[in-house]
């Protein structure tokens, strides 16, 4: 039987309501109470905290998939106050990546603290919380990310071994109708191309489904490549693709002469020049 929801925090007054299509399953009756007792300190600690990850795409989508961990999204100025909460009540904290994430860790279990995108691109701010969505989990309303944000926190994720993308269409497919599309665009702004990918991967495994994405969005990003188009080649090399991951496209930059997301390469005419 699941725990009879608390009273709502006053917080979460105006914060939409949904019910979760369904809920990711855990291994063991361990990792049940260790998630059970991690989302009983977060809402104690009265500290903001977004529910992220398998757990977002399964309450929209409903899909049901193993999972062996959480992952909250909080403000940057939380991540601090976060961990150091769960240390004072004696679980294990580290700081895997100052630049991102953390975790709260029991003996094997563990739950992942994150701010921001592993490349930078994802700053969780003010926003999120303003247009998140609330649900009961574990006894608790808590905040769960809206299926905007969730697309934007999955894009990037482009990996050898773990790859997004079908959270992303699937999102798309069963989520469609409250996502904010202009903000999804603002998000993805200056990394638009990452924005078409998706939207014609899910054209192409959803053909019968390609009304779900306005025309107009379509229509723009269609338009801002065809003004690509006209111009000449970029002259600083850059390899992009350390943005989806630094291992498998670590060779371009340190072999290729590729500039990085920051820092300088090899500037294409100079490396032209060296080829005659």
């Amino acid at each position: 039987m699941s725990p009879t929801p608390r009273p709502a925090d006053p917080n979460l007054k105006g914060v939409p309501h949904i019910q979760a299509r369904a809920a990711p399953t855990l291994a063991t009756a361990d990792a049940q109470d260790f998630v059970a007792l991690s989302v009983e300190e977060l809402a104690s600690s009265h500290i903001p905290f977004l529910l992220a990850g398998t757990y977002a795409v399964s309450a929209y989508t409903g899909i049901s998939r193993p999972t062996k961990d959480l992952d909250i999204f909080c403000k940057a100025g939380d991540f601090n106050r976060i961990l150091a909460h769960f240390k004072s009540k004696g679980f294990d904290i580290e700081v895997e990546d100052d630049r991102w994430l953390g975790k709260v860790k029991q003996g094997e279990h563990f739950f992942d603290v994150i701010f921001a995108g592993s490349n930078g691109t994802m700053p969780i701010g003010d926003a999120w919380f303003e247009n998140a969505r609330q649900m009961d989990f574990n006894g608790h309303k808590v905040r769960v990310v809206a299926p905007t944000e969730l697309i934007w926190s999955k894009c990037f994720v482009q990996l050898r071994h773990r790859y997004d993308g079908a959270d992303v269409v699937h999102v798309i497919l069963r989520a469609h109708d409250q996502i904010d599309w202009r903000r999804l665009l603002g998000h993805m702004e200056v990394h638009w191309e990452v924005l078409l990918m998706h939207l014609l991967n899910f054209r192409w495994i959803y053909p019968t489904e390609r009304d779900k994405v306005p025309d107009w969005l379509l229509d723009e990003l269609l338009e801002r490549l065809a003004a690509q188009r006209q111009l000449p080649l970029p002259q600083m090399k850059i390899c992009r693709g350390r943005m989806f991951s630094r291992i498998d496209f670590e060779i371009d930059v340190k072999e290729w002469g590729f500039a990085d997301v920051g820092g300088e390469g090899e500037l294409r005419q100079e490396q032209e020049g060296a080829l005659l």
